[in-house]
């Protein structure tokens, strides 16, 4: 049971946070037209891709360290609370069909677990135990990446994971939308994305889920182009589960090639599918054995595959 005097130092710690400061100058917004409230909401969030901007070094920098060690087989692992964890359950969630990544590969972890997406779980997001005993479950080495996102950056399930993976040796990174965060220095890379106090006082779902999401899409995106999953801006890997996919990777084949709609169809029916080794049979033009086994020579990535079939 949390004392009078814990919710005393609980409040006056979020009275330091820029992401729960009251604008007095919004205190009238509930009677404004809903234009002017929509036009304002718009403003505030236009302001979010330049808080990110001026944190592209560091994020930069954490997606080469996560990109190496997914490279050498390690996992990306997303750690949060609220809605900073269904963002990252998200993000984790689009890997497989869009980069053909194994389900294991990226993981979302949320305080609560996979009902904490839709309820609220009472008392979850408060502890760091919580978050050591979700990363052992999932088995967490030295060769994984976690990740803690926070938008106050006190969360202390994300700070706990953390903490813990960093212990294990995992390489950690700390995305918080308030400077000066514990999430932040508790990592090897802070990414701190300032976005401000929010249109509502402390509903950090707004701006600061925002700032997150375009930081986590930066995170794993990035990587997966790092690790050769695409070919220029193709989604080469992508996993074709549904007719609207099947389609996408016709389109990708016919983009990287110019190939017409039969080599296209031979291609990705002597692939069983795989959209890259098509590419490959029609680019560097060799059979599907072929471009299986310089694939895999190569990494998965199409760029020095397609240079080994090709060599002149």
């Amino acid at each position: 049971m949390t004392s009078p005097a814990d919710h005393a130092d609980l409040r006056a710690e979020l009275d330091t946070l820029t992401t729960e400061a009251f604008r007095p100058e919004l205190a009238d917004i509930d009677r404004r037209s809903t234009l002017d409230i929509a036009r304002t909401m718009n403003a505030e969030d236009a302001t979010v891709p330049a808080a990110v901007a001026e944190r592209l070094p560091e994020i930069a920098a954490a997606i080469d360290d996560a990109a190496a060690r997914m490279a050498h087989g390690g996992r990306l692992l997303y750690a949060g609370a609220g809605t900073a964890g269904r963002l990252g359950v998200l993000d984790a969630s689009e890997c497989p069909p869009t980069f053909n990544t194994d389900p294991s590969d990226v993981l979302g972890l949320i305080a609560g677990g996979p009902a904490a997406m839709v309820t609220a779980v009472e008392g979850a997001e408060d502890s760091k135990e919580l978050a050591a005993e979700d990363l052992t479950a999932v088995k967490v080495t030295d060769m994984d990446t976690v990740v803690g996102v926070s938008a106050s950056g006190r969360t202390p399930y994300a700070i706990g994971a953390v903490e813990h993976a960093r212990s294990l040796g995992a390489l950690t990174i700390g995305l918080s939308c308030n400077a000066g965060s514990a999430l932040a220095a508790a990592a090897e890379h802070g990414i701190e994305i300032v976005v401000g106090p929010e249109l509502l006082t402390g509903s950090t779902r707004l701006k600061a889920g925002t700032a997150q999401k375009l930081v986590l899409n930066m995170i794993s995106t990035l990587t997966m182009i790092r690790l050769g999953k695409t070919y220029g801006n193709l989604m080469v890997d992508v996993r074709a589960s549904n007719e609207k996919l099947r389609a996408r990777s016709r389109r990708i084949v016919a983009l990287a090639t110019g190939a017409g709609d039969g080599e296209i169809e031979a291609a990705l029916r002597s692939t069983d599918g795989e959209v890259k080794n098509a590419i490959l049979t029609l680019l560097g033009e060799v059979d599907a054995p072929t471009a299986a086994r310089l694939l895999d020579a190569a990494d998965g990535h199409l760029r020095a595959a397609l240079q080994a079939a090709r060599p002149h």
